[in-house]
């Protein structure tokens, strides 16, 4: 389902990533295994059927937490602090604040598409490249993710709106583009159909749209479980994951392993390259 405006369907999707492409330090040593670096990264996309309904909802839950005496003088909750005055945000949210998102998720009517890619490979990629005397762009990784995501997407709506979370101060609207464009491409080779159908790329910050609130609770939910095998969080949500990609997996298939509805994903099944 997508909000209609003007007689036309208009599906909202929101765009954020977890984890970093961060694979060597400044003298090309591994940074793998460190403390505070991630085995994985993560782009995930979130179709938010009502995007007003949802917004609203966050914002009602917000005021809320606010009001409640409970949380006066939490530093999180103090707007000149910029976190979750402003913005819910997995990461930094208090743990009481983030029980009471989970809890909203599911009725939000969000349905979300993940792809993975495991850095230990990435760093093989990297240094296979480097012999040849080529650099393996962070850049290429995450728009070859977003082009896999949005593959089956761009079809089903009138017209697409797509909103990218900020990514530094580079503006990449040409390159996100072009992904976008290569997804529709694949999709009418795949299917010999055409879904170019009218698609608006936007970039904004957490705070100036709530969809990006609700994807990076997805996003932070599937990364514990796959960086800590931690599962208490994913299983609150993890009937809206409609597809996860984990490109790396290539025990079975060379394409990675896909869990949905079909082959949903646990724990168990998550393989340790």
């Amino acid at each position: 389902m997508s909000n209609q405006t003007n007689g036309l369907n208009t599906a909202h999707f929101f765009v954020d990533e977890a984890g970093d492409l961060n694979l060597f330090d400044r003298k090309g040593r591994v940074l793998l295994g460190q403390e505070g670096v991630s085995d994985t990264f993560m782009v995930g996309v979130a179709h938010v059927a009502n995007v007003e309904v949802a917004s609203a909802k966050l914002e009602n839950l917000r005021a809320e937490l606010l009001a409640d005496p409970y949380f006066s003088g939490v530093p999180s909750m103090q707007p000149e602090n910029r976190k979750t005055a402003i913005a819910f945000h997995a990461k930094n949210d208090l743990p009481e604040v983030r029980r009471e998102v989970f809890k909203l998720l599911p009725t939000l009517g969000v349905e979300v598409q993940v792809a993975i890619r495991r850095k230990i490979v990435l760093v093989s990629e990297a240094q296979l490249l480097f012999k040849y005397g080529r650099k393996l762009h962070a850049d290429d990784v995450y728009d070859d993710m977003v082009k896999r995501l949005f593959r089956n997407l761009l079809h089903r709506a009138d017209i697409n709106e797509i909103y990218f979370a900020r990514r530094g101060k580079s503006d990449r609207a040409e390159a996100l583009n072009a992904a976008i464009s290569r997804a529709k491409m694949n999709f009418n080779r795949k299917w010999n159909r055409e879904a170019d159908k009218p698609t608006r790329i936007l970039s904004a910050f957490p705070s100036e749209r709530a969809g990006l609130q609700i994807v990076d609770y997805y996003l932070w939910a599937l990364q514990r479980l796959y960086e800590m095998g931690e599962e208490r969080f994913f299983r609150l949500v993890a009937g809206d994951y409609r597809l996860i990609m984990d490109l790396d997996d290539t025990r079975r298939k060379p394409y990675g392993e896909w869990y949905s509805d079909r082959n949903p994903l646990a724990l168990e099944k998550i393989h340790a390259l």
